[in-house]
């Protein structure tokens, strides 16, 4: 089972599952509606909210899944601070809803949480790589919401419920959300080389460093979580990081090289974070040895893919 199969990430995790699905194996791919838009052969539609505990019960009593990657959640801080109340309903009280429900209908299920990296806040500022052993200081909503999860599902984990938990650091790639800054400047570069923006990008602080990944190295993390679960340590926390730190102007300078027309680069006042986390930084050595995962997408070709995919969505010129 995966929550959240709509998603950025969600999709591709569906996809990457269906590569190596052993013989007979079904993906039960969930999300708010019902939809088979995009899904392999060997993937079933549900539908829930993570709002609803008893929409979780009865999906998880009819299909009985063996593992879950739990992706589903409220993502944004904009949408958390509008729904304060519904974040901690999904993000909290569904991830526990859903773990239990697994330990009460498939006794021994694996139940993977993808947490966040944002639960280590404040402990970023002493400019150094983090591993999991890194104290949880959430600086924001969302990242509290995030952590009170991960917390709370350590201490369920059980002969009844077998948890890993794993904390992605910023992930990028092609059908990112046009939120996300690396992915609004590559919309950007695409509707001005259609000749829809006037050649200008307008920026807010590009010296933040961060721990980028691409989307899809990501997936295969989870992947291998997956298959290797019967054999990691219960409740074990996974961070899932490149340990290069990237300016996010080399991101868009990267893109900027990639364009076809001259493109001016202005700093907007408007678009500033006086409080932005200067590093984030992590360190992915459990992954690593655990798993036997490296990141193995160029930076350069994600970047590439990513404007890629926003040039496709631009009406023909």
């Amino acid at each position: 089972m995966v929550t959240g199969a709509a998603g950025f990430v969600g999709r591709l995790l569906v996809q990457e599952l269906s590569r190596h699905l052993p013989p007979g194996g079904r993906i039960l791919a969930c999300s708010r509606t019902v939809s088979r838009n995009g899904l392999p052969a060997c993937a079933d539609a549900v539908a829930f909210d993570m709002a609803d505990a008893a929409g979780i019960e009865d999906a998880v009593r009819r299909t009985m899944p063996t593992h879950i990657v739990h992706l589903a959640g409220i993502s944004t801080l904009a949408e958390v601070a509008a729904q304060p109340d519904l974040a901690w309903q999904v993000n909290l009280f569904g991830s526990l809803r859903l773990a239990e429900a697994l330990a009460r209908h498939r006794p021994g299920g694996h139940f993977v949480f993808v947490g966040s990296s944002e639960v280590y806040g404040r402990s970023f500022q002493g400019g150094v790589a983090l591993d999991e052993e890194a104290l949880l200081q959430p600086t924001n909503l969302y990242a509290c919401t995030k952590a009170a999860a991960d917390q709370t599902l350590g201490q369920m984990a059980s002969d009844a419920l077998k948890i890993v938990r794993v904390r992605p650091f910023n992930h990028i790639g092609p059908g990112q959300a046009e939120r996300f800054a690396l992915s609004a400047f590559a919309a950007q570069i695409a509707r001005i080389e259609h000749g829809l923006q006037p050649p200008v990008i307008r920026v807010g602080n590009l010296e933040s460093q961060r721990d980028f990944l691409d989307v899809r190295d990501v997936v295969d993390a989870y992947r291998m979580i997956v298959e290797r679960a019967g054999r990691l340590p219960n409740g074990i926390v996974l961070n899932i990081a490149s340990g290069v730190p990237r300016r996010i102007r080399d991101g868009l300078e990267g893109l900027l090289q990639l364009a076809d027309t001259p493109i001016e680069v202005a700093v907007d006042e408007r678009h500033m974070r006086p409080s932005d986390t200067p590093l984030v930084l992590g360190d992915a050595g459990r992954a690593r040895t655990l798993l036997g995962w490296e990141p193995v997408h160029r930076w350069e070709d994600t970047l590439k893919d990513i404007l890629e995919h926003w040039r496709h969505q631009m009406p023909p010129k």
